[in-house]
């Protein structure tokens, strides 16, 4: 048995956060991955804000982020299956050094007005190309630093809550960056957090232990994680439209926009709750199952949410909302990890990370044509109807038996 093998604690003790950072190297690891993975909280702003700077165009601005956000999301499985081939060791640098080198190459494009709108887009969409998959990376190495399966729930879930937090905090330390410099430090910030972070984060013995498996000549690659993906779009639609919506509610109550950073705040605080609370409970029903019911849950208080009488009614069905959130994602991680072929976790991983961001940029451009159309109300109930049809679809592929247990060899339709 090995050393990481020996220390890890029995699913019998129940074990907690803390029992997560002390398996070995875990912090190291960790806080390496968080610090790589903040650049993906400071980035977007950053690069938005220097581009509408250098160009006046906000229309250029949108274009540019989708090109960037675009690449980033439709490559992101591709990238993950060469960390898979190759290993994180060897995958990761690369990209990191190449990603944070197109950082600074953007930022030097957009440090004075005037650069060409087609210069910025296409160096945007080259560096959007070599995004690093660090946060799929990061839960297949939690996959192997914690093989007892409640601690593997609370190591994703810990994981998942961090994340959020990054995305939270980054564009505050954003705007904190532009009391002593213009946007453009922003995306600099970026590239040091993305290259600095990596190589910490390879480095751990943890990561230097995962080595990729050899690869039979012929050998195809695995089994589509159609459940998780399936979830993972609804979630995404889901959310997206609810962000727009939530807009639209608070300006037709008269409420103004002030009002929705704490209502979307609201939400956010919901899934930190829900994913702490999804990780410390120690569940008997299988993953495929939990995920349907936890979709099913978050659609049917979120089409209740467009019948609150009021902003701060809507800002408390929100946080309930919220404490679906976290858990059905977290859990759609789990069930890809589950039933993922050997060598083939990170990209797995990837798919569904993929498909939560697909979802959001799908959900936003349907809620912008509805919302004009149709009361707050009934697109609030369309955007809980898309995650409720997103629980039927995971329920379709895993069977009435609702399978996605701990066990790899257990038959899954993936």
């Amino acid at each position: 048995m090995s050393a990481l093998t020996s220390s890890r604690p029995s699913s019998a003790r129940r074990p907690s956060y803390a029992a997560v950072l002390r398996l070995p190297h875990a912090r190291r690891t960790f806080f390496a991955a968080l610090a790589a993975r903040l650049s993906y909280g400071t980035v977007s702003l950053s690069v938005l804000l220097s581009v509408t700077r250098a160009t006046g165009s906000y229309a250029v601005s949108g274009v540019v982020m989708a090109l960037f956000g675009g690449a980033t999301v439709v490559l992101l499985p591709v990238r993950a299956a060469l960390v898979d081939r190759f290993g994180p060791r060897r995958a990761l640098p690369p990209m990191a050094a190449v990603y944070s080198v197109l950082l600074c190459a953007l930022a030097a494009l957009a440090w004075r007005p005037g650069t060409p709108a087609a210069a910025l887009a296409a160096a945007a969409a080259l560096t959007g190309c070599c995004a690093p998959p660090l946060g799929p990376t990061m839960r297949a190495v939690w996959g192997r630093m914690a093989d007892d399966p409640a601690l593997l729930r609370r190591a994703y879930s810990l994981d998942g809550v961090a994340e959020e937090l990054l995305f939270v905090s980054g564009p505050v330390l954003v705007g904190l960056l532009l009391r002593f410099g213009p946007p453009p430090t922003g995306v600099l910030l970026s590239a040091v957090l993305m290259l600095g972070g990596t190589w910490v984060f390879v480095a751990s013995p943890a990561v230097r232990g995962v080595v990729s498996p050899k690869r039979e000549p012929g050998r195809r690659p695995g089994r589509f994680p159609a459940a998780p993906v399936i979830a993972a779009v609804g979630l995404g639609l889901a959310l997206s439209a609810a962000d727009l919506l939530v807009m639209a509610f608070a300006v037709r109550r008269s409420s103004g926009e002030a009002a929705v950073p704490w209502v979307l705040a609201a939400l956010s605080a919901g899934s930190a709750v829900g994913g702490l609370l999804n990780g410390a409970v120690d569940w008997r029903r299988p993953a495929g199952e939990r995920l349907a019911w936890l979709a099913v849950g978050l659609g049917a208080v979120l089409a209740a949410a467009g019948l609150a009488p009021g902003v701060w009614t809507l800002a408390a069905a929100m946080a309930v909302t919220g404490l679906f959130v976290a858990p059905t994602l977290t859990t759609a991680y789990l069930l890809a990890d589950e039933t993922a072929a050997e060598g083939e976790r990170t990209r797995a991983g990837a798919w569904v990370n993929a498909a939560v961001n697909a979802g959001s940029s799908g959900g936003s451009v349907v809620a912008g044509l509805l919302v004009g159309g149709l009361p707050v109300a009934v697109c609030f109930a369309l955007a809980g109807g898309v995650a409720v049809v997103s629980a039927v679809g995971v329920r379709a592929v895993v069977g009435p038996r609702a399978g996605g247990g701990w066990s790899r060899s257990s038959p899954q339709g993936l």
